[in-house]
């Protein structure tokens, strides 16, 4: 299954707090965490949600 790299590059504040929920659930706390993600659609929604917030890679 294909993994996706999930970095936060911009800060969680002044945000809405259902984006800043979706950050959490994601295991994104401040600027420069990054998780590793399936690639599935859950995650996609949530990437969608907060796109403007994140830098996303896909793992090999």
């Amino acid at each position: 299954m294909a993994k996706l790299n999930v970095e936060l590059v911009k800060s969680l504040n002044g945000r809405l707090e259902k984006h800043i929920a979706t950050a959490n659930s994601l295991g994104l706390r401040r600027i420069g965490d990054s998780t590793v993600q399936p690639d599935n659609d859950q995650t996609r929604g949530k990437i969608a949600q907060i796109g403007y917030l994140l830098k996303v890679t896909e793992v090999k």
